[in-house]
């Protein structure tokens, strides 16, 4: 090929999973092979997305290659709508700091290249459903409980959006009056789900983080009666094939059999048999340990720049 050409396989994907705690981000090349990771704290705008910026252009740099398209996986709320004038925004988020952030925008800017955007949840489920648990699936949502409590949905293969992103962390939530005397913690709603269920909530009820709470504790059997609860209300509203929990909280493996049992007690018959009689294989753990935020965004970067390719052709 001709000097000065980029080859085809020196082109490199990024992935960005912006976090409430931390930025995981990653570079890979076009098949999908992480090449190099890198994670940064959650602090400001200003900070965090430089760190995130000098990290790619050092591991691309090193590798004389080029960046092709970045895919982006973000703590929210944000916006999704490409006709809005602030899509790619974090928009009014309980993160101090954060609100009216223009990520998507900051990316597309320093790097020149197409970028993919969804929700941190959506861009997890995706990842679930190429390469996890949801493999197979057609219709099923991931949530991930950890700082916070999000979901994503997907029907028919496709992320669900409607006017906005699925907020299913903010749920109304019915509290266990006997067991529970926290009113929970959301800024906008005090006692919806993530208010009464999130590792910030385990957290602020207790007086200590979650990890530390032994295997005894109370606090699980409450945790897992709110889970439940959501397990519950989803199966309703959305009768997937799967529910999917991840998630720093989820890492107390010993939830998945209480929230089983309580799911079944919840919904007391009202669910087809097959749900009832394989509920191990309905409410699961998340298949990639971790990396669907990264897995999912790696994917979607994949297919802007697939689409943005199919457009010049065109």
């Amino acid at each position: 090929m001709q000097s000065g050409v980029l080859q085809v396989d020196q082109r490199l994907l990024g992935a960005i999973e912006a976090g409430g705690t931390k930025f995981n981000c990653a570079l890979a090349d076009m098949q999908g092979n992480v090449l190099a990771k890198a994670a940064f704290p959650t602090t400001t705008p200003v900070e965090t997305l430089a760190a995130v910026r000098d990290f790619f252009n050092g591991a691309v740099s090193a590798r004389g290659a080029t960046l092709a398209a970045i895919g982006i996986a973000s703590f929210g709320p944000v916006e999704l709508d490409r006709r809005a004038p602030n899509y790619g925004f974090i928009t009014k988020t309980p993160k101090a700091g954060w609100s009216d952030t223009d990520i998507c925008g900051y990316f597309r800017a320093a790097f020149q290249v197409p970028v993919a955007f969804e929700t941190d949840v959506n861009g997890a489920a995706w990842g679930e459903l190429i390469a996890g648990a949801a493999q197979g699936c057609r219709h099923f949502i991931y949530v991930t409980v950890g700082t916070g409590i999000g979901a994503g949905i997907v029907i028919n293969g496709q992320l669900l959006q409607g006017v906005t992103h699925p907020e299913v962390g903010h749920m109304l939530m019915p509290r266990e009056l006997l067991l529970d005397s926290y009113q929970g913690c959301c800024p906008f709603h005090v006692g919806c789900l993530e208010g009464l269920a999130s590792g910030t909530a385990i957290a602020q009820r207790w007086g200590v983080n979650g990890k530390h709470l032994a295997d005894d504790h109370p606090a699980w059997d409450l945790e897992a009666h709110y889970l439940a609860a959501m397990c519950v209300n989803l199966t309703q509203c959305f009768s997937p094939q799967k529910i999917i929990l991840g998630g720093g909280v989820m890492e107390k493996t010993l939830l998945f059999p209480l929230i089983r049992r309580k799911f079944i007690e919840l919904i007391n018959g009202y669910a087809p048999e097959s749900i009832l009689a394989q509920i191990d294989q309905y409410i699961v753990p998340t298949g990639l340990a971790g990396q669907a935020g990264i897995v999912g965004a790696l994917d979607l970067a994949m297919q802007q720049l697939n689409a943005q390719d199919s457009s010049l052709r065109t």
